[in-house]
């Protein structure tokens, strides 16, 4: 029987829905992206978003400065062991998916998670769909470590999308432009660092999309993203 890659999405509360609707727009008219199980990954119970993706999606205790008192950050490594020992064994035990083509689906907070566990557990997804990835978090922490987990890290293998919004770099005092962080130069930083790699089984591709901010930017940065990773292609004819 056939299997299906499964894309797994962080912020399930806006993330499943955009992408159902995206993997269904984008084959209205002949398919363009495969078909495939969509998971969306929640908050934990009893929760706000904001309470929850501090605390799972954050590899440091060193959250911003503008976080309300008493915030949690930096529980990323026991959360990414949730997910590879309960979340996928439970999604793949029940149905019919192809665990070699997990895809991984984040945004801000959720691009930095999928980012860290690229480096970090690199055999967990197949391709990584990464929006505007926070990785200021922390002073730039995760681009300060990325030359030695680099250095620990297996060949990599996986397809990675990246995506960042034209009005997220840092532009002081022009309209529309970030303020505070540079995260277009940012995913520039990283994309490059791991195209010096030149591992076989990597590939890389980042765009800065026009027109676009952080909170504008998810909904085409994640469609181009699926079209990029899990293209259809047709059969083979015998």
């Amino acid at each position: 029987r056939r299997r299906y890659p499964v894309v797994y999405v962080t912020d399930a509360d806006y993330g499943f829905p955009m992408l159902r609707l995206i993997g269904r727009r984008m084959n209205v008219e002949g398919p363009r992206i495969e078909n495939f199980i969509l998971i969306g990954l929640g908050y934990a119970a009893g929760e706000d978003g904001m309470t929850s993706r501090r605390r799972d999606y954050t590899p440091t205790p060193r959250g911003p400065s503008g976080a309300p008192p008493g915030a949690r950050h930096g529980e990323s490594r026991q959360y990414v062991t949730y997910l590879r020992d309960t979340v996928l064994p439970f999604v793949d035990a029940r149905w019919r998916t192809d665990p070699a083509r997990r895809v991984y689906v984040g945004h801000s907070y959720g691009g930095l998670l999928g980012a860290e566990m690229l480096l970090t557990e690199p055999g967990l997804f197949g391709s990584y769909v990464l929006g505007s990835p926070s990785l200021w978090f922390d002073k730039r922490y995760l681009l300060r470590e990325l030359p030695a987990l680099l250095q620990k890290a297996p060949p990599l293998r996986a397809r990675v999308y990246l995506s960042v919004g034209e009005f997220e770099a840092l532009r002081r005092g022009e309209p529309g432009y970030q303020q505070q962080v540079d995260m277009v130069a940012d995913n520039e930083t990283l994309a490059a660092r791991l195209r010096v790699r030149r591992d076989p089984g990597l590939a890389i591709r980042s765009d800065v999309l026009r027109d676009e901010d952080h909170l504008s930017v998810a909904p085409q940065g994640f469609t181009r993203g699926l079209l990029h990773v899990l293209p259809h292609r047709p059969a083979a004819t015998p």
